[in-house]
């Protein structure tokens, strides 16, 4: 488009291709879709998202995003197990709680540990999962991490960080691939990996 009034809508749509899993086709097919439910889908996913922007923030107790200080799973009574369930990243949370085989709370580091990335112990919410195990009475820590090498580093110096807190410490066993993420594993692999932990 070269009309002033398009511009708007090629940057939109430029926008809209950089989002993960979207390129230019199907932000183009997106944007087109809204702009002809504008007064319907468009408004309300503009709200939505102004509202989103405004409101989302990371859970204080488990780095969730949330709209609310404390996360529902955290603020959740029935999830006091004992059992904190160690993730990479939010995407890896939620695709647990997809599953429905968790029931316990989960603590998201934020990252991996990476050399080349130069991300070491001290950018990760590490110190925060340390002072949980007191404070919420924890008996086992179960550190669902990406089978990559990144993730498998990561799980090894938290492993040995949590000795002498004297809990469990398991990992997710059969059903994740090596270099898998768990965001693109279907719930049932994520069920069946959860189940199998194995002793870290």
């Amino acid at each position: 488009m070269s009309t002033a009034s398009g511009d708007e809508i090629e940057t939109l749509i430029a926008t809209m291709a950089r989002l993960p899993g979207l390129g230019p086709r199907s932000a183009r097919r997106i944007v087109l879709h809204l702009i002809r439910r504008r007064a319907g889908q468009m408004a309300q996913l503009a709200a939505l998202m102004a509202s989103v922007a405004e409101n989302a923030r990371e859970c204080l107790v488990c780095g969730n995003i949330t709209q609310a200080d404390i996360c529902p799973i955290c603020a959740d009574p029935a999830r006091a197990t004992g059992e904190i369930c160690v993730v990479t990243e939010v995407a890896d949370l939620w695709a647990l709680e997809r599953g429905r085989a968790f029931h316990g709370r989960y603590h998201v580091l934020g990252g991996s540990l990476s050399a080349l990335d130069e991300i070491g112990p001290e950018d990760l919410r590490i110190p925060q999962l340390i002072a949980r195990i007191a404070e919420e009475n924890v008996t086992e820590i179960i550190l669902a991490l990406s089978a990559t090498v990144e993730g498998q580093t990561t799980a090894h110096y938290i492993a040995e960080a949590l000795a002498p807190a004297g809990v469990a410490v398991t990992g997710l066993a059969q059903g994740v691939p090596i270099g898998g993420e768990l965001d693109y594993l279907d719930d049932g692999t994520i069920t069946a990996a959860l189940r199998a932990r194995r002793q870290f």
